[in-house]
């Protein structure tokens, strides 16, 4: 286990979907992903917000800019009865298209079809899952909100269901 986090692992992932509908998935040199399409994904730094680690992460490993369009869902599990390990994956619009992939992590980086991610045998669990639930419900972003000043906010933004908040 990787000490130096802590107990509490927070992380976050982007589902980067560009316009022919291709999803931005990476092969990782390391950990239980390591040669399997995933998402780009990795801790969040402090004074970072969730979907900006998403927006950085994918970056990073991918070279593609983006920007959050809405929270798709919560990964938390516990590692070995003591590590809470927990990844927010956001769904992501791409501001740009050519991918340069960091080669120190990963082994490639591609936009792949639905189709040919259901068929490699490479493809992630969590990858396989979020291709069963297509199409894909999520969370919208609401920015712009001040919870109020005794809190203490920098940043602050907020994803809910927007239909749930019409009513």
């Amino acid at each position: 286990m990787d000490k130096k986090r802590g107990n509490v692992w927070i992380a976050a992932a982007g589902l980067v979907i560009n316009e022919k509908g291709e999803w931005l998935v990476v092969q990782k040199k390391y950990s239980g992903l390591k040669g399997k399409w995933s998402l780009p994904a990795g801790f969040v730094q402090p004074g970072e917000m969730l979907d900006e680690a998403a927006v950085r992460e994918v970056k990073e490993e991918t070279g593609i800019d983006a920007e959050p369009v809405a929270l798709l869902g919560l990964r938390t599990g516990v590692i070995a009865g003591e590590i809470s390990d927990n990844m927010a994956i956001f769904l992501l619009r791409p501001l740009s298209r050519d991918i340069v992939v960091q080669t120190d992590e990963l082994y490639a980086a591609a936009f792949l079809s639905k189709t040919a991610l259901q068929n490699d045998p490479n493809t992630s669990g969590l990858l396989r899952y979020l291709l069963a639930l297509e199409p894909l419900d999520s969370l919208s972003l609401h920015d712009g909100l001040n919870p109020g000043d005794p809190f203490g906010y920098t940043k602050y933004r907020l994803y809910f269901e927007s239909s749930k908040l019409k009513e």
